[in-house]
């Protein structure tokens, strides 16, 4: 299975840890099962390069395992922060060979 990356966008004045946001956050989290592979953490300051939506900012992570993209895709639908105007981004990562380097080819 593969890991993925789930970045959540939330507005400029999203605050976290209010008791309704904290049960659907704890909803979700526990619905994922054995896909949630790092529930992560909420972010409380952050800064950006590029485009990242002027009216949103970062507001946490987690890493879930699914068969693909398209899977992950469907975990991430249930995001409460989908609900609170927030956006959600998810990414594949890359699994690194920790114990090569990279040859130059000079």
């Amino acid at each position: 299975m593969a890991k993925f990356l789930l970045s959540y966008r939330v507005p400029n004045d999203y605050t976290p840890g209010r008791p309704e946001t904290v049960a659907a956050w704890t909803a979700w989290f526990e619905g994922m099962g054995a896909n949630l592979a790092d529930q992560g953490l909420p972010v409380i300051e952050s800064s950006s390069l590029g485009n990242c939506g002027a009216d949103t900012r970062l507001g946490g992570y987690s890493l879930v395992t699914a068969d693909d993209l398209e899977a992950a895709l469907a975990v991430a639908k249930g995001c409460p922060a989908l609900e609170m105007d927030a956006g959600i981004e998810v990414g594949v990562i890359m699994e690194l060979n920790r114990g090569t380097r990279p040859v130059s080819e000079d």
